[in-house]
Formats: structure tokens, sequence, C-alpha cells
């Protein structure tokens, strides 16, 4: 893949184009504080990591956890920067010390000292998250949507109450550059309730985890 360094491609670019949408973003605070993102990347950034020649994983075991698949995820890592130029711009975006400074004042999470991880996710029908926690060691958590079908429309991550049957409460809608984030804590209950997913629902994860990560193959 050539290298990218157009306007909206480089790293100063992506991180601008983000603070924007999130100076937007708007803040709900239940069931738990979370912030829904509009046009949260450059629509050439987020079509060239649609566009990544990573085959969608097969003979994928659906159990309600995505580290079942741990041999399949691709992951923003030295190596994948190096061969895919756009994941390394994203990474350096995410990395700007403005961005991270930003991203505390307006959620309140304590970045510093934290390590980047990104994930690229393809998800098809069968995929399902059970309502979970974050664990303990991630400090931050952005999902941001890749695709722009409408029959993905309904193909967001579900938030659910803290109640013992985890309720589910709103669906975040799954469009082309939305995204959620939220600051993992103990009401922080998201998942994908199982149901057909028409296409690929496309998305990466942005962590910001803990010095003491321990799949040090995942970090950026």
């Amino acid at each position: 893949m050539a290298d990218d360094h157009n306007e909206q491609g480089s790293p100063d670019a992506i991180a601008r184009h983000f603070l924007g949408s999130l100076s937007r973003a708007g803040h709900a605070r239940a069931p738990y504080d979370h912030w829904l993102l509009e046009d949260a990347l450059p629509p050439s950034v987020i079509d060239t990591i649609a566009a990544l020649p990573v085959a969608v994983p097969g003979d994928t075991i659906f159990n309600g956890t995505r580290e079942i698949n741990n041999s399949s995820r691709l992951f923003f890592s030295p190596e994948n920067q190096a061969r895919y130029p756009v994941c390394r711009d994203v990474t350096s975006a995410f990395r700007e010390p403005g961005v991270i400074a930003t991203l505390e004042t307006v959620t309140g999470a304590h970045l510093s000292g934290g390590r980047l991880r990104i994930e690229y996710c393809q998800d098809v029908t069968g995929f399902w998250l059970e309502p979970h926690l974050d664990i303990s060691v991630k400090l931050f958590t952005l999902l941001i949507y890749l695709s722009g079908e409408q029959e993905l429309r309904d193909a967001g991550t579900d938030i659910y109450d803290a109640g013992p049957e985890h309720r589910r409460v709103a669906t975040v809608p799954y469009e082309k550059g939305h995204g959620l984030i939220f600051i993992p804590g103990s009401k922080t209950w998201h998942g994908f309730t199982k149901r057909p997913i028409a296409g690929v629902r496309k998305s990466i994860i942005v962590n910001f985890v803990s010095p003491d990560w321990r799949s040090v193959g995942e970090l950026a």
C-alpha cells in the first residue's frame, strides 16, 4: 500500500479532525457517562482502514467474547504500522499530547503513563458479545465504526444497565465515522446482543491500557 501523507491522512490532520469531532460529541450520563461522536476520523482515513487487505476471519468461534479468536485479530502493532501506513498515522494521532490532554479533560480519564492499543475488527453474522465490563487495566475505550451501509444501522454497540439482568437500554447507531467513548468502570456494561449482521461490521477499538498490560503484541 502506498504511503499516504495527504492533507487528511497525516497524523496532525487526523488529530485535528478527531478533536473537532470530540468537541461536538454528545454526552449522555445514563446508565453511565458516555460520549457519542460523529465524523470521528477523516473520511479518507476511514476508507483506507476499511479497505485494508485483511480477510474477514473464517472458522470463527462465537461464544460472546472477542478473546476466543485472538489468533485472527489485527492490532496496530509496530509490525502492522510498518506494513500499513494508515495504522502508523492513526497511532501517531492518538499519541499526540494534545489529543491525550483533551481526552483527559473531557472524560476525566487518567491516561498519563498509559499505553495505546488499537484493534481493527470485522464482525459477521453469528458474532455477539455478552454484557460485560472492560477489564480494570483498560483506562479508556473508544469505538469507531467504519462501514456506511444502511443495512448495518442497527449493528452498533449495545449499552446495558447495571441490574442483575443487564437490560439493554440503548444501541449506539452504527454509521460510518460514528463513535462511542466511555471510561471503563463498575457500571459500564456493554456488548452486542446476538442478531443478524447484514454484511461486515467493521470498526476500530482504541484503548489506553495500564503499563502492566500483559499481551504486549497487541500494543501500538
